[in-house]
């Protein structure tokens, strides 16, 4: 397929920004668009908004080069591909008005010949059912004169830039010029497999990824609840359950974030609300993880009055900035509006525009604080000194529910999430129970 090598994504965040910049860094000329004028005004300056490794580098170098610009409206190109978000609603259905309105946004500069790929995570039979519909009814005959596919994102954030180039690809076409078409875009800048299918399958299949990983954390986070109702250290059962050739169980911890796996298994249930049954429960498994996790905090805190609780970590995950439905900012809610506590966070990789709480510095929120709570496996966190942590605090507390501490000081109280405290002593001199 000769093409002139032009390329529009629409969408410029974690996925669509990366994606933009590899595309050009690959020879393309790449128009990024975004409804956000500050975010244009930014990648413009060849300055990125949001965190990623080796991503500052690589978009300056490719806006002086000229090879990438942004813009509020899309332009004439060759290829477009839509990365905008695919939130859910309060009803836990998906909600595609970013998607159909990126694809609204191109019909006054679609061309014969043109291939549109949507890579935004969407729920089966969205492409054959809602985005051909479209563009059928804007006067574009799908497969002959415009060809439409679904290529789903699959990269890890912290290694985006990395796997976007090194990752298998799976192209989904609504029809079998489509697939082709869209698949040949993807080989000049993949190096993995660039794997043909049909757009349904190409769906249900990203959807399955991350399904299949909520539902194996659920099962450890559902080990934790059980190891904490009778004494056993949940973690050593993991590493050793993990002995076992064909065993490979995931880490728990305090919920599951991200715009992923916390939200695709929703796109599922949506479709097919009595077959879900084990997806369903799952999800409500590790939903309901901040609410066990301050409980758990509570219980420990039980004779101190008006505790400081210090909780450090906001993002979903260790070393990136986004806290898109993080289990952190759950238990900072509950904790400090339902419970009504004083309640202090610390996040080195998140900024305070990114959260509607203010932030502290490390010492400050461990000052004559109550209990510390590890909400993110931060690398910096997992090299907190035992003897910093107890001259800080007021009560030497940690709460660790990701498994990161090594701390073995004498005058702290440590837990770890699923496992009894690793000294048998608790805050009023009791047994502890939790």
């Amino acid at each position: 397929m000769e093409m002139e090598q032009r390329c529009c994504v629409v969408g410029l965040g974690y996925i669509g920004l990366p994606t933009a910049a590899v595309f050009a860094d690959c020879g393309w000329d790449v128009l990024g668009v975004d409804v956000n004028p500050d975010v244009i005004a930014v990648i413009n300056e060849g300055d990125v908004h949001i965190e990623e490794p080796g991503l500052p580098q690589l978009l300056r170098r490719q806006v002086e080069l000229g090879r990438l610009r942004a813009a509020l409206v899309p332009a004439v190109a060759d290829v477009f591909i839509i990365a905008v978000p695919t939130p859910i609603d309060a009803d836990k259905r998906a909600d595609l008005t970013y998607v159909e309105e990126a694809i609204r946004s191109l019909l006054p500069v679609l061309a014969p010949g043109n291939v549109v790929i949507v890579e935004s995570t969407i729920p089966p039979r969205t492409m054959d059912d809602c985005i051909t519909p479209m563009l059928t009814e804007a006067g574009w005959r799908v497969g002959e004169d415009l060809y439409l596919a679904h290529c789903p994102e699959r990269v890890l954030p912290g290694r985006i830039l990395h796997e976007l180039i090194h990752n298998h690809r799976i192209v989904g076409g609504v029809d079998v010029d489509s697939t082709r078409r869209a698949a040949q875009v993807y080989r000049t800048v993949v190096q993995g497999d660039v794997v043909e299918t049909e757009a349904v399958t190409a769906e249900m299949t990203k959807l399955m990824e991350n399904t299949y990983r909520d539902v194996n954390i659920a099962l450890s986070n559902e080990l934790v609840q059980i190891s904490d109702q009778l004494g056993i250290d949940a973690w050593e059962v993991i590493r050793l359950a993990n002995h076992h050739p064909r065993v490979g169980l995931h880490q728990p911890g305090p919920g599951v974030g991200g715009h992923c796996l916390a939200v695709d298994p929703y796109f599922i249930t949506e479709k097919a609300p009595v077959e879900s049954r084990l997806i369903r429960t799952a999800r409500e498994i590790n939903s309901d993880m901040p609410v066990y996790v301050t409980k758990q905090i509570q219980e420990a805190m039980k004779g101190i009055a008006s505790p400081k609780v210090a909780l450090f970590g906001l993002a979903y995950k260790g070393n990136v900035d986004d806290v898109r439905e993080s289990p952190g900012l759950a238990v900072w809610e509950i904790l400090s509006q339902e419970v009504g506590w004083q309640v202090v966070a610390h996040d080195p990789f998140v900024s305070e525009k990114k959260v509607a709480l203010p932030l502290l510095g490390e010492e400050d929120a461990l000052q004559d604080a109550d209990c510390l709570v590890i909400l993110t496996d931060h690398t910096p966190f997992a090299q907190l000194e035992g003897a910093r942590l107890a001259r800080l605090m007021r009560t030497p507390f940690i709460f660790d529910t990701k498994g990161i501490l090594q701390l073995n000081h004498p005058d702290l109280i440590v837990r770890r999430l699923g496992t009894p405290f690793l000294n048998r002593v608790n805050l009023v001199g009791e047994v502890p129970t939790v």
